[in-house]
This record gives C-alpha cells, structure tokens and sequence, in this order.
C-alpha cells in the first residue's frame, strides 16, 4: 500500500522548504453554528478529529515549553527566528482548539476535564522540575530536553503529515462537513506544514543524535494511538446522542467506513506507515509535504484573511 499522499513533497519556485517564512495569524472563530456531530451522519470520524481538541491545548502548550527551554542554547541567528514565529503560531493553535473545547464540546454537554485536567496540571509543575533538574545535574537536564523535543519533532511529522492530508482532502466538503470546522483543521494544518523543521532542527542544535531520535519515536507513537483511540471512545461514550449504543464492535465497522469514506485517514497505516519516512537517518522535515500547497490555502482561509494576514 502507497504512502498516504499527505507525506508527498510539492515545491515551488519561490519557496525555500527548508526555512519558509513562519508568520503568527491570529485568527478566531465562532462555534455557534457548528454541530457536535460536524461531519453529518459520521459521528465515529467527528469523534476521532475532535480527540484532537482535546490533546493539543496542552500538548501545544509543551511544545512551546521545551522550545523555550532550549531557545537560549540556540546561536543560529534565523533558527531563533523561526522559533520566535513558532511559539507565536502554537499560541493560537492551543487557544483555538480550546476555544472549540469550550463552545462547541462543553455546550453539548462532554466535560473533558478528566484528560485536560491532568494534562495541564504537568504543564505547570514541568517548569519548576526542569529548574529542580538543572540545578541538580546539568547533563541530565540537557539530556531529558533533547528526549522532549525529539518526541515533539516525531508529533510534527505527524501533524504536518494531517496537515497536508487536510488540506488536499475534498472529500469532507462533499460530505457537508461543518465549514468552520474545515478552516480551522485545514489553518491549523497549513501552519504546521509551514512550521514542520522547527522543532527538529532546534533537536539537533541542541546535541540531538539518531538513536534519541529514533526512541522518542516510539515512545510518540504510543501517545498518538491513545490520544486517537481512547480520545475518540471516551468521547463516543460522553456523546449524550449515542453513549450508550457504543460498543467496540460498532466503533471499529463504523471507522472502516469511514476511512473509505474518507473523512479520516486510516490511523494504523498513517502512523506506522510514516515510520520508513521518519526513521531514516537521513530524514529532515523539508523533504516532506508542501509549503506552496500550506500557503495556497492561507490565502483563502476565511479565518486567515479576517485575520488580515498575508501569507506572503
């Protein structure tokens, strides 16, 4: 089976894939006409992508922690650059898909608290145990920093992979998926396509060698099927319309349809399918998905162009 298209490079003439501009859009939007089931007739694949919601809040928010961490070991002049414009475009990331926790899946009723919860109470102790490390053992500080920013780098080959399958995925539209639900997924995607080396080479500024690489990986990998699959149940099970239909059975046939469908991509296949792509000791983030296609869609996203930004 093919590679999921999404992991495809297309360039253009006048873009450098290796460093593009990164540029902070602060968009908003407005969740007062979406749907809970946005994706009509498929809650199985609405649930799946709002177990997205869930996780990034947070997940965005230790992103930015550990790139901040490691900003001030940084020399080059532009790699600080595009940090700057990465903790900008992962501030909005984060306030936007909190923004959909709040107005779309609280005033339906599901309380995710008791994944957020946890999740942002190790968000605000992490500062004060990585000072407690530092201070204590230097190398061991440095050593925990470049396992956490290699595990992030293997989530934004993820991300930007999503990305780029968000972007090129017609399919929802035909579907009648909620719109403002389509622009923030395909935002998001572009920026984290624009974005993708960021994380990867502040890794290998800071010391960050292969085998960290490639166990940072696995651990990731694990994350990301829980945050899909038990994300997507434990929603499924709060869904006040069909809580007590679900069962594993139902989820698993209702998810196969889907991915022929096409309303998600198919996650066992994406994610171990990647692994040939991101494993290879020669691999850097420019050589996959497609900056032109991230800012070809910037430029007609109705919340970027409210934003007043150009991509450009």
């Amino acid at each position: 089976m093919a590679r999921p298209p999404a992991a495809r490079q297309r360039t253009g003439p006048d873009v450098d894939e290796r460093h593009p501009p990164i540029r902070t859009r602060r968009v908003s939007f407005d969740w007062a006409q979406t749907p809970l089931h946005w994706i009509p007739g498929d809650p199985v694949a609405t649930h799946i992508i709002n177990s997205f919601h869930i996780v990034l809040p947070e997940g965005e928010k230790w992103f930015i922690q550990c790139v901040k961490d490691a900003r001030p070991h940084i020399e080059d002049a532009r790699l600080l650059q595009e940090i700057k414009g990465f903790i900008g475009q992962e501030m909005v990331h984060a306030r936007s898909h909190q923004g959909v926790l709040d107005g779309l899946l609280e005033a339906a009723g599901i309380d995710v608290t008791a994944i957020t919860g946890p999740a942002g109470r190790g968000n605000a102790e992490r500062p004060a145990r990585m000072a407690a490390l530092k201070e204590r053992s230097p190398r061991r500080w440095r050593r925990r920093l470049r396992f956490e920013l290699a595990a992030v780098a293997a989530i934004e080959h993820y991300t930007a992979v999503l990305g780029q399958w968000i972007m090129d995925n017609d399919r929802l539209d035909a579907a009648g998926a909620d719109p403002t639900m389509l622009d923030l997924l395909r935002w998001h995607g572009a920026e984290e396509v624009e974005h993708r080396s960021v994380v990867f080479d502040v890794y290998r500024a800071m010391g960050g060698r292969y085998p960290t690489r490639v166990l940072a990986w696995v651990v990731s990998l694990f994350f990301l099927y829980w945050a899909l699959i038990g994300g997507s149940l434990f929603l499924l099970k709060k869904d006040p319309a069909i809580g007590k239909r679900v069962t594993l059975y139902r989820v698993v046939r209702a998810y196969r349809r889907s991915v022929r469908k096409g309303h998600v991509p198919g996650i066992f296949r994406l994610l171990l399918g990647e692994a040939p792509v991101y494993l290879r000791p020669s691999h850097h983030p420019s050589q996959i998905c497609s900056t032109p296609r991230a800012l070809e869609y910037l430029m007609r996203s109705p919340a970027a162009r409210a934003a007043g930004y150009d991509p450009y």
